[in-house]
């Protein structure tokens, strides 16, 4: 099994913040595998097949809580685990992919890191910055998107299909290969 896990905020407030663009690019990936969400693990869940989908409720500073119970579960190998968040030290439309690492000041895979006990678990880093001068990365992460990000948005949501679909059936390294680059 392979879990898919998308960062955000549950509040209508944040749905088109940069800090919720986990659960804009998996609103993507859950059209094109056409599953329906249900409330479980404290969060949004779908299974397809072998494929697991989580959005979690938790608010982004709690998200490692519905992770480890989700891979608690289901029994997960943290290397099967892909987690879709924003950076705002990444350039807007930039996808960085990784093995692991440490938090980089990201709340909520400092909450997954501390719930699975370990880092090494697949990310996508979704560029959403860069942070003006004048602006708290705090209160530029819960800014909402311009209509022309979100449009950005939507293309990066139909290039991380194509990103799952490399790293499920070829592998990560293959897929940062071909996905680690400026998308829009």
């Amino acid at each position: 099994m392979k879990a898919i896990i998308g960062l955000g905020n549950p509040e209508v407030k944040y749905k088109i913040t940069r800090h919720n663009t986990g659960f804009l690019i998996m609103d993507k990936i859950l059209e094109a595998y056409q599953v329906s969400l249900v409330d479980k693990f404290n969060s949004f869940f779908a299974k397809k097949g072998d494929l697991l989908f989580l959005l979690p409720k938790t608010y982004m500073n709690l998200s490692g809580l519905a992770v480890a119970e989700l891979a608690k579960f289901y029994k997960l190998s943290n290397k099967d685990i892909l987690v879709i968040y924003d950076d705002a030290t990444i350039e807007f439309g930039t996808f960085r992919l990784k093995k692991n690492g440490s938090f980089g000041g990201h709340n909520g895979i400092k909450s997954i890191i501390k719930c699975l006990g370990t880092d090494v678990f697949d990310r996508l880093k979704v560029g959403v910055g860069p942070v003006p001068n004048n602006i708290a990365i705090d209160s530029f992460v819960l800014s909402n998107f311009t209509n022309d990000e979100l449009k950005g948005i939507e293309t990066m949501g139909d290039c991380a299909i194509q990103l799952i679909d490399c790293w499920l059936k070829e592998g990560i390294e293959v897929a940062q290969n071909r996905f680690n680059k400026k998308i829009v």
